[in-house]
């Protein structure tokens, strides 16, 4: 296995000036180069403690975070690490840095020392990829909410880490927008074998992954390919989370005696499972 980052019994505790909040207890988790991972879990469950703990953001209490082997905690491994793994969270404000779109793209790759020619390269594709290319020049406290999700994550595209992490990112996009950003970052795995982790409260966007982990408790209750997860519809409901529309419709008929898989989450699939019920039906 050729794991880019690992969590060895890890715990995290906010703490304020007169409690002490534990998020996470001897946790552990690994992810592997190269792969698609979808995190869910309702608000609370510790899915953005965890993001924040996997490039350095925080640092655990106890436990490790290692990198590509180096650790988290130690600080002359900050940079490097941060260079590998790229994260966008919800709120895109928090994370623009320039009044000009192109400008704000290009500062990752500044940072990280390259000419001017790649850089001019590397934000040009990074906006055509999140299709904000045409607003290159705009003022980014003109843009929509969504527009200023797409320039943060080009930002990110523009310094091609080895991992992205996104944080709830397509949250604030209309469906179109979510579609183009979900696209390019799954052409970003399979093209340039970056490692995704999203996190992410839209079901459907977990039938794209190689693994998908749902985070209750902060604790991992489900952990395995969509169709494997998606296959104890309970256990997700047991987590506070919505099943899929799919999911849910054939479930529902499930329960009614039909014999189809209820672990379907594409629409296509879904259509395929009905159409072979009508099917069987009529013979």
């Amino acid at each position: 296995m050729d794991e880019i980052i690992k969590l060895n019994n890890v715990s995290f505790d906010y703490e304020s000036d007169d409690a002490s909040f534990k998020v996470l207890e001897n946790f552990n988790l690994v992810f592997e180069r190269g792969t698609f991972n979808v995190i869910l879990g309702h608000n609370g469950s510790g899915k953005s403690t965890l993001a924040k703990l996997l490039n350095g953001l925080i640092k655990p209490a106890s436990g490790s975070v290692s990198v590509n082997g180096l650790l988290t905690s130690d600080e002359k491994n900050d940079f490097q690490i941060k260079k590998t793994v790229g994260i966008v969270f919800q709120n895109p404000d928090n994370q623009l840095v320039s009044s000009i779109v192109e400008e704000d793209v290009a500062f990752g790759p500044e940072n990280l020392g390259f000419s001017p020619e790649e850089i001019r390269t590397r934000v040009d594709s990074a906006l055509k990829a999140v299709n904000m290319y045409e607003h290159r020049e705009h003022p980014t406290h003109k843009l929509s909410g969504g527009q200023k999700q797409r320039v943060a994550i080009a930002g990110i595209i523009a310094m091609e880490p080895e991992c992205i992490v996104l944080d709830e990112t397509t949250a604030m996009l209309d469906p179109i927008g979510r579609k183009e950003v979900i696209d390019t970052i799954k052409c970003l795995n399979k093209e340039k074998n970056i490692t995704v982790i999203l996190i992410t409260h839209f079901m459907e966007e977990a039938e794209f992954a190689d693994r998908v982990l749902v985070m209750s408790d902060g604790e991992i209750t489900a952990d395995g390919t969509p169709t494997d997860v998606f296959s104890d519809v309970e256990k997700i409901r047991a987590a506070g989370l919505d099943v899929p529309q799919t999911t849910d419709l054939l479930d529902c008929l499930k329960k009614q005696g039909y014999n189809v898989s209820s672990s379907v989450i594409s629409s296509q699939l879904c259509v395929d499972e009905l159409d072979k019920l009508i099917k069987s039906k009529r013979k």
